[in-house]
């Protein structure tokens, strides 16, 4: 007696961890862990979200929005027990993009239906399909947009006066700054060297101390005793708020939706990957297990929180979830915790945010872009075999000269055709002689009596592997090239374990051709569902006989060819 598993009911899918954590037990020594955990986040998270929103072409106080109302309600509602939400240096490309074309007001709009696609997405189940993304993709477009990130951050890093405003494309990027050459500020170089260089040094030294804050902090201190000639926030923007902005709608037209509408799919195909491959790193860090349909709905949310109050793109981040996993977080109320940290120190010290230099936060980002290059991975995929580094490099190369999505999309589609290929040489066709009993020795003794053991009226073919569109047409072409007549085909479909109705469609060719010859066609195959799929393309008797065994095809062979023996009782050939 078979046993199935019950399908998880709707609550069951979509219970945020928060009321999962909550029920199992939370003490005041799991609150503890918690709030410590989500306070060194939101040490960690601070200039990164700044040095991000300043990346993506927006201003500074923007990423911090992002940070404290997405990634509250990430945690809040989210399906991962350590997901921190926020903005991300995989999206800086996109809004950088977005804002250029359509200003804020755009990009706002493309963040909130992106937010609704999200959440269509994770209602509609669509979440488990992410993880089919071939990892060469993954790691292309990772690559590629650490590339970018630090092309982007090149003109701070230097302290470079562009004559008129930084070309996107990689290309023309590279040529403007190189013709901007002659005006490389030292005292920014020297900021950004020495930035990058106490980061490097805290990180071999002292992983546990808060790197990035002590970093920026020490060349803020630096540049503002010193008074070095560098950009700073301050100077750039103005300083930040101290409080977040009330909620407003973004401009709302006909036009303007369709205008956004390609930027809202980009950022929420990008933020569904991302986010969960952000899950399933804490996963594998923690040995849970996250819902991810769940974790799409919440994300979904939480950009369109994000937009309303000022932000930009919400999506999983992969290093500030895995600083919270070794912090010691016990649930999502580290998350919460790390939105509420961020919202005190920006009301607590935006003044002293004016202060910042540039060049500091173009050192972080280089170290972000350097962090996501993931050089290692790159180099084994580019030896593992010609099918992955074509996928790769087809990817990366695309996401840096053209733009992320169609890299993402073009990288998928080959990875797609590499494997419809490989699967389709997995298929062997045995056969095309009639059927012989195999040899044995002369003092066996005497030979059972076996009328099928040399039967020239009955040609075999047996067929192991996926059978499927990609190997249809060899099939298919193999079928056409017998040049045998017999009076039977008979197909042996046990050892296949995929049949599709492309292949469906190529044994109701053999049945035509055998038909023309005044031949009979029977099948050998087990499977409920292919057997009904070839009753629903007319393959049934009298034109083909099916049973669940290659002696039970055999048999219905011999008795449409009007031979003795008995028709096998244990199979009815409409089932």
């Amino acid at each position: 007696m078979h046993r199935t598993m019950a399908e998880p009911s709707w609550r069951e899918l979509y219970k945020p961890k928060l009321l999962t954590v909550l029920r199992e037990g939370y003490g005041l020594r799991d609150l503890r862990a918690d709030l410590v955990a989500g306070l060194t986040v939101a040490i960690v998270a601070l200039p990164l979200s700044m040095a991000i929103a300043i990346a993506s072409g927006v201003t500074p106080d923007r990423g911090l929005y992002t940070a404290i109302v997405g990634g509250f309600l990430v945690s809040l509602l989210g399906g991962s027990r350590f997901q921190i939400g926020g903005p991300a240096g995989a999206f800086i490309v996109l809004v950088a993009a977005s804002v250029e074309r359509l200003g804020v007001g755009g990009l706002a709009l493309a963040v909130v239906l992106s937010g609704l696609i999200l959440m269509a997405i994770g209602a509609l189940r669509l979440g488990t399909f992410i993880k089919y993304i071939p990892y060469p993709v993954t790691v292309g477009f990772t690559a590629g947009i650490a590339v970018i990130i630090a092309a982007s951050q090149a003109r701070d890093l230097l302290g470079l006066t562009l004559p008129g405003k930084e070309p996107g494309p990689l290309v023309p990027k590279l040529l403007a700054l190189g013709q901007a050459m002659p005006t490389l500020n030292p005292a920014a170089l020297g900021t950004a060297v020495a930035t990058i260089a106490l980061i490097v040094l805290l990180r071999r030294w002292r992983p546990q101390w808060p790197v990035l804050l002590i970093a920026v902090a020490a060349a803020s201190v630096v540049a503002a005793l010193a008074h070095l000639p560098v950009e700073t926030i301050g100077t750039r923007f103005g300083g930040i708020p101290r409080s977040l902005p009330a909620p407003h709608l973004p401009p709302l037209s006909p036009d303007l939706v369709l205008a956004v509408l390609p930027d809202a799919v980009s950022f929420a195909l990008l933020g569904a990957i991302e986010s969960l491959l952000s899950a399933v790193v804490a996963d594998g860090m923690t040995g849970r297990r996250h819902r991810a349909n769940a974790e799409l709905v919440a994300q979904g949310v939480a950009n369109i929180a994000s937009a309303l109050c000022g932000g930009i793109c919400v999506t999983g981040t992969i290093a500030r979830t895995a600083t919270n996993v070794r912090a010691g977080a016990r649930g999502p109320v580290s998350g919460m915790a790390h939105a509420v940290f961020l919202a005190l120190f920006m009301a607590v010290a935006a003044p002293l945010a004016s202060y910042i230099p540039l060049p500091a936060l173009a050192a972080v980002l280089a170290i972000v872009a350097w962090n996501m290059a993931e050089k290692h991975a790159f180099g084994l995929l580019l030896r593992a075999s010609w099918g992955d580094a074509a996928v790769l490099l087809s990817t990366f190369l695309l996401t840096i000269l053209r733009d992320l999505t169609l890299g993402i999309v073009v990288g998928f589609a080959t990875g797609s055709l590499l494997f419809i290929h490989r699967m389709a040489g997995t298929l062997r066709v045995e056969g095309g002689s009639p059927l012989v009993a195999p040899d044995v020795a002369d003092h066996a003794g005497p030979l059972p009596d076996q009328p099928e053991a040399r039967d020239d009226d009955i040609l075999v073919f047996r067929l192991s592997g996926a059978f499927f569109f990609g190997a249809a047409a060899g099939v298919s072409a193999l079928f056409d090239r017998i040049a045998a007549r017999p009076r039977a085909y008979v197909l042996d479909l046990t050892a296949v374990p995929l049949l599709d109705s492309t292949a469906v469609t190529v044994i109701d060719g053999l049945v035509a051709k055998a038909r023309k010859q005044g031949a009979v066609v029977a099948i050998a195959l087990a499977d409920p569902e292919a057997r009904r799929l070839l009753l629903t393309q007319g393959l049934r008797p009298p034109r083909v006989h099916v049973g669940r065994t290659l002696e039970q095809a055999l048999a219905r062979a011999r008795h449409a060819l009007g031979r003795p023996g008995n028709l096998p009782d244990t199979d009815h050939e409409a089932a």
